[in-house]
C-alpha cells in the first residue's frame, strides 16, 4: 500500500455515494506544514510556507506536482512513475545478469515479464491506499477500461485473504475447503458465473459450517452444498457480498464502520433488474 510522504496526507472521498452497488473513491492529497521539523538532522523545507523558488532549488517536487491530477492521486501517473523506477533499478539487481526484463503495457498497474533460458514469469504490481487502520483498501485495479484516472475502486481482497488465513489456522490437516473452491471454479469455466461468485458462496459456507466438516470424507457433501447455494441464490436473484454488511463477519478482521453497518450488497442485483439475464443465468446453471 501507498503511504503519504513527509509533508503530505491522504484523504479518501467516496466518489459515488448514490451508486449502491459500486464503491469508488478519490484520494485527495493535502500538503501539511512541516515548519520546525527535521529529517536526519537537517531542517525540512515546508511545502506550504517556503517560497516556491527555494523549494525548487533545494527540495524534490511535492506529490501534487508529480503523481496528481489537480489535488487527487492519479492512477496512470502513479503507474507510469513506478514503471520508470523499476526499469531504472533493474540493471543494478543481481537477477538482471540471468533474467531478461521486459515492461508490459498497463495504465493502472506495473506489469513486467522476466525470462531466463527455462522459465518465464509475468508479474503485476497493483497500488492501493488503506482506509484508516482497517483491512479495507482502495486499489488501482479496475474492471472498467474507462475508469477515470483519479478513481480508486474499493477492494476487499485483504479482508478476504485474512478470512481464509483464519480458516486455515482452525482447519484440520486434511481439510479440503480450498479444493472444493478450486474444483467448482474450474468446472464452471466457460459459463457465466465469475470466480468471485464461487468464492463468495464458499466463504459464506465456511462461515456457517464448522471447519471440522470440510475434511476429505465430507468432500462430496460440501460440493453439493456449493451447488445448492448457487441454485438458491440464482432463484432468489440475490447473493450477499461476504464483507459488506455481513453481521457474521469475523470481528478480528478490521472493517470501517460504514462497511460493517451497511446494507448487505447484492452481487446478483443485475439479475433482479434484467429478466433476460436471469433467464440466461438459470439456463447456464442447468448446463453446469
Amino acid at each position: 500500500p501507498m503511504t503519504p510522504p513527509r509533508g503530505h496526507s491522504f484523504h479518501l472521498e467516496l466518489d459515488n455515494a448514490g451508486q449502491r452497488h459500486v464503491r469508488n473513491f478519490r484520494v485527495r492529497v493535502q500538503l501539511e506544514c512541516t515548519c520546525g521539523k527535521e529529517q536526519q538532522g537537517e531542517k525540512v523545507l515546508c511545502f506550504l510556507h517556503q517560497p516556491e523558488e527555494e523549494l525548487r532549488r533545494n527540495q524534490e517536487p511535492s506529490l501534487l506536482d508529480t503523481l496528481c491530477s489537480g489535488c487527487y492521486l492519479d492512477v496512470h501517473k502513479t503507474a507510469r512513475w513506478f514503471c520508470q523506477l523499476v526499469r531504472a533499478i533493474w540493471p543494478a539487481l543481481p537477477q538482471s545478469h540471468s533474467w531478461h526484463f521486459m515492461l508490459l503495457p498497463s495504465r493502472r498497474s506495473c506489469q513486467f515479464k522476466v525470462t531466463n533460458s527455462g522459465e518465464s514469469f509475468r508479474i503485476e504490481m497493483l497500488f492501493g491506499v488503506r482506509r484508516g487502520d482497517s483491512d479495507i483498501f482502495v486499489s488501482s485495479q479496475s474492471r472498467d477500461a474507462l475508469t477515470p484516472s483519479t478513481t480508486w475502486p474499493e477492494t476487499y481482497a485483504v479482508a478476504e485473504m485474512k478470512f481464509f488465513e483464519r480458516i486455515a489456522r482452525q482447519a484440520p490437516p486434511d481439510s479440503l475447503h480450498l479444493r472444493c473452491l478450486q474444483l467448482f471454479t474450474y468446472v464452471q469455466l466457460g459459463f457465466g458465473f465469475s470466480t468471485y461468485t464461487m468464492k463468495t458462496i464458499v466463504m459464506h459456507l465456511l462461515n456457517a459450517i464448522p471447519v471440522s466438516q470440510w475434511r476429505r470424507r465430507h468432500f462430496l457433501q460440501r460440493l453439493g452444498d456449493i451447488n445448492v447455494d448457487l441454485r438458491c441464490c440464482l432463484e432468489e436473484k440475490r447473493l450477499n457480498h461476504f464483507v459488506i454488511g455481513n453481521e457474521r463477519f469475523p470481528q478480528e478482521i478490521s472493517l470501517p464502520l460504514d462497511i460493517a453497518s451497511a446494507e448487505p450488497a447484492n452481487l446478483f442485483h443485475h439479475l433482479a433488474q434484467d429478466a433476460a439475464a436471469h433467464s440466461q443465468a438459470m439456463s447456464e446453471y442447468q448446463d453446469l
